[in-house]
C-alpha cells in the first residue's frame, strides 16, 4: 500500500541557514580556487568571487519571493508549475525540472564525492579504483545519515556547520597572521586593462565561483519542513549568501597572501599546501581532514534538498507514485532519497570531476534559473499582492538582471552549453511520449 503523508515542519531559521551554508561550502571552493586564479591571471581573481556573490544575491531575490509564497517540498518544481500554469506549459517545465533532477541531483552528489576522493589522496595515495571506492563509500554514508527524521537531520546539520565554520575561520586566522601583501597583490602587467580579454576571463572565472555559491536556495526544496517559512526562507537565503561571500573573499585573499598566485593556479591541493607552508606537514594533514568534513557536510545538505523534488512531483501526480511515499514513522520521503543516492553512487564510479561540473552548470541554467526569473514576473501579474509574504526590492530589476546574468553565464560555459540543450530536448521528447500515452496536454486537455 502506498504510504503518503505530510512532512514535518521541524527546521527553524538557524537549522535552515546552516543547511544552506553547508550546501554552499563543499569541496567546490577548494578545488576551483586554482581555476579562478588561472582564468583571471592574477590576484584580480578576487573580482570573480565578488561578481559571483552579486549574481547569487540578485537571483536570491527570485528564490526568496517564490519560496515564501509557495513553502512546499520541491522548490523549482512547484514554482514553475504554478508560474506557467499546471495544465499546460507549467506541466512541461515542472517535468523538465524532475527530468534534470534525475541526472543533475546525482551529478551534484557525484561531483562532491569524486572531489572528496581526489582530495583524500593528499592523505593517502590512491589509485584510480581506490578513489572510486572512497567516492562510493561517501554516498553510502550520506544515505545512512539522512535516513532519519528531519528534526534529527537538523541537529546533524548544526554539528556539521560547526566544523565548516570553524575550519574556514581557522584558515582565515592563519592567513591573516602570516599574510604577505607583496604576494597577495602582485598584479601582473595589464591586470586591470578592461579589454575584451579581461571580461572574457572574468566570465570564465565567474562560472566556477557561481558553482561554489550554489546552494543558497537549498532551503526552498525543504519548504514543506521549515517553520514559519514566509519569514525564515528569505532570511536563510540572504544570511547564507552574505556570510559565505565574506568568508570566500577572506579565504581567497589569505591564500594569495601565503602561496604565490603563479604557484597556486597549478596546485591540486591548494588549501592543504597553504597550511603546509604555515604549520608544516602534520597540521596540513589535519586541515585536509577538516576540508573533507566540509565536503561531506555539503553533500549531506544537497542530498537532503534534492530528494524532495521527485517526492513533490509524485505527490502532484506528475512522476512515479512510489516516489511520493513518506516513511511511516520517520516522516521523510525515503524512496526518493534512496533512489537519488543510488544513482549518485553509480555516477560516482563512472565519471570524472571536470565532466560532472560542466554538465551540472550547463543543465541547470535555462529551465531552472532563467525559467524561475521569468516565472516570478508572470506570477506578479496574475496573483494578488497578498499572496507574496516577501517581495523583492526594486522589482522587477532583480528579476530582469537575473535573466540577463544567467544567459551570459550560460554562454560563458562555451561548447558545454550543449549539455543543457541536449538535456532539455531529451526531456521534452520524454514528456511528449508520456503525455501522448496518458492523453494529456498537448495531445488532449488535461483532466485535472
Amino acid at each position: 500500500m502506498l504510504q503518503t503523508g505530510k512532512l514535518e515542519r521541524g527546521l527553524g531559521l538557524k537549522e535552515a541557514s546552516a543547511l544552506n551554508m553547508i550546501d554552499m561550502v563543499g569541496i567546490g571552493p577548494f578545488i576551483v580556487i586554482p581555476l579562478v586564479i588561472a582564468d583571471m591571471g592574477g590576484p584580480q581573481c578576487l573580482l570573480a568571487w565578488a561578481v559571483g556573490a552579486i549574481v547569487a544575491l540578485i537571483d536570491a531575490c527570485v528564490w526568496a519571493e517564490l519560496g515564501a509564497a509557495m513553502p512546499e517540498a520541491g522548490g523549482s518544481y512547484v514554482y514553475l508549475r504554478e508560474a506557467y500554469g499546471p495544465a499546460k506549459w507549467g506541466r512541461l517545465l515542472s517535468f523538465l525540472v524532475i527530468w534534470q533532477t534525475i541526472f543533475q541531483g546525482p551529478l551534484v552528489l557525484a561531483s562532491g564525492s569524486i572531489g572528496f576522493a581526489e582530495y583524500f589522496t593528499y592523505l593517502v595515495p590512491l589509485g584510480k579504483y581506490g578513489q572510486k571506492a572512497v567516492a562510493g563509500a561517501v554516498v553510502i554514508t550520506l544515505t545512512i545519515l539522512l535516513y532519519r527524521r528531519i528534526t534529527t537531520v537538523g541537529k546533524i546539520s548544526m554539528l556539521l556547520w560547526i566544523g565548516v565554520f570553524g575550519t574556514i575561520v581557522w584558515l582565515i586566522a592563519a592567513g591573516a597572521t602570516h599574510f604577505h601583501p607583496a604576494l597577495a597583490f602582485s598584479y601582473p602587467a595589464g591586470a586591470w586593462r578592461l579589454n575584451w580579454l579581461f571580461f572574457a576571463g572574468l566570465g570564465s572565472a565567474t562560472v566556477p565561483t557561481i558553482y561554489s555559491y550554489w546552494g543558497y536556495y537549498n532551503v526552498c526544496f525543504l519548504g514543506g519542513e521549515v517553520k514559519q517559512p514566509e519569514r525564515n526562507i528569505p532570511r536563510a537565503i540572504f544570511i547564507s549568501i552574505i556570510v559565505i561571500a565574506i568568508l570566500y573573499l577572506a579565504m581567497q585573499t589569505c591564500v594569495l597572501g601565503v602561496v604565490p598566485w603563479q604557484e597556486a593556479q597549478q596546485s591540486q591541493f591548494i588549501v592543504s599546501i597553504f597550511f603546509q607552508r604555515i604549520y608544516g606537514t602534520h597540521l596540513a594533514k589535519f586541515a585536509t581532514l577538516l576540508i573533507l568534513w566540509i565536503a561531506f557536510a555539503s553533500l549531506f545538505s544537497a542530498a537532503l534538498g534534492y530528494s524532495r523534488i521527485p517526492y513533490a512531483a509524485a505527490q502532484d501526480g506528475n512522476f512515479f507514485s512510489v516516489f511520493g511515499r513518506v516513511h511511516p514513522t520517520k516522516k521523510f520521503p525515503h524512496v526518493s532519497l534512496l533512489a537519488l543516492c543510488g544513482v549518485a553512487f553509480v555516477f560516482s564510479l563512472l565519471f570524472k570531476l571536470a565532466t560532472v561540473i560542466e554538465a551540472i552548470l550547463a543543465m541547470r541554467i535555462l529551465v531552472q534559473f532563467v525559467g524561475q526569473a521569468v516565472g516570478i514576473i508572470m506570477l506578479r501579474r496574475k496573483w494578488a499582492s497578498e499572496r507574496f509574504p516577501f517581495k523583492m526590492w526594486l522589482y522587477p530589476i532583480p528579476a530582469g538582471l537575473a535573466i540577463i546574468l544567467w544567459l551570459a553565464l550560460f554562454v560563458a560555459t562555451g561548447w558545454k552549453m550543449l549539455f543543457g540543450v541536449i538535456a532539455i530536448l531529451a526531456g521534452v521528447i520524454v514528456f511528449l511520449v508520456r503525455s501522448k500515452g496518458l492523453k494529456e496536454w498537448p495531445f488532449a486537455e488535461a483532466t485535472r
